[in-house]
């Protein structure tokens, strides 16, 4: 599927939003290591974290019931990290982010969304951007 949507895959660095904090950047760094091994283990895909703590874990509620979660329990400026799984087929099941995901993120007071470069697809890409800046919301691909 994804050789068609190329354009669509995230590219790498900042994509909107203002700069990342440093608290920020340390927290996408700690999310993303413990993202990758919930995915590993075939648990989920997206952590949330907030001061160098994991405040929601994705499992079989999805993604956005995460946000909403994590959300709930950092009250704001938490840092959500999406990746993909080790051996995730890109043909068929491939991490997505759409406006939706964004709207959702806002009314949680997330401050950043990391996801992974060239592995998570940006639906209605101009839109995600457009929404993200005006609701401050860092959006950066690793």
């Amino acid at each position: 599927a994804t050789t068609f949507l190329e354009d669509s895959l995230a590219p790498a660095g900042l994509i909107a939003g203002p700069k990342l904090t440093r608290r920020e950047e340390e927290d996408v760094a700690f999310g993303w290591k413990i993202a990758k091994e919930v995915a590993r283990l075939d648990v989920g895909q997206t952590v949330i974290v907030k001061n160098g703590t994991i405040v929601a874990v994705e499992a079989l509620e999805g993604t956005n019931e995460t946000i909403k979660r994590g959300g709930n329990f950092a009250r704001k400026g938490a840092v959500m990290v999406k990746v993909a799984k080790p051996n995730q087929d890109m043909r068929f099941d491939v991490p997505v982010i759409g406006v939706e995901t964004i709207r959702i993120a806002a009314d949680a007071k997330l401050r950043t969304i990391a996801i992974e470069v060239g592995k998570t697809l940006l639906l209605e890409r101009d839109a995600i951007i457009d929404l993200a800046d005006r609701s401050k919301i860092s959006i950066v691909a690793r």
